[in-house]
């Protein structure tokens, strides 16, 4: 289910769409990877595989589509404040007895030196600035937004 939710779906949704892209002569691909693209971390071999997979996928589509109007790219979040997260958060400060603050901290602080989730909205702005007409130079990235994870 992982590797069909997280890469599968990728490869079919591009499949799709790229003979429409193809008819319109342009398109942008923006695919949503993950840190976990870039570097492993543990117990996470299936998604990590998957988030690999994504970019890998996104890189090979930038070269074959470089003679046309077409990019393709990812964006990889680190930590994103989603309730998904949030309910993380409670969890663990539940299990360890202390602050909702204080385990969002310490969760996202475990990777991320700003010690700071990043917004749905810097996601956004990441894909808005890889789906503009004046990034057509830039293909096959993998964006990081991360709050320093990969620098390290």
């Amino acid at each position: 289910a992982i590797m069909a939710l997280n890469l599968s779906s990728v490869f079919h949704i591009s499949k799709a769409s790229i003979p429409i892209m193809r008819q319109q002569q342009f398109g942008r691909i923006v695919n949503i990877s993950s840190v976990h693209g870039l570097v492993a971390s543990a117990n996470k071999s299936a998604y990590d595989a998957a988030k690999h997979g994504v970019i890998g996928f996104t890189k090979t589509l930038a070269l074959e589509l470089a003679d046309t109007n077409i990019t393709a790219n990812c964006v990889c979040p680190g930590w994103v404040l989603t309730p998904l997260v949030e309910a993380q958060f409670r969890a663990r400060a539940e299990a360890k007895g202390i602050s909702y603050e204080q385990a969002s901290e310490e969760m996202v602080g475990e990777k991320m030196p700003t010690r700071k989730c990043a917004s749905a909205d810097e996601i956004a702005a990441a894909c808005a600035y890889l789906a503009a007409d004046t990034s057509y130079s830039t293909r096959g990235i993998a964006l990081p937004v991360d709050g320093a994870w990969v620098a390290q």
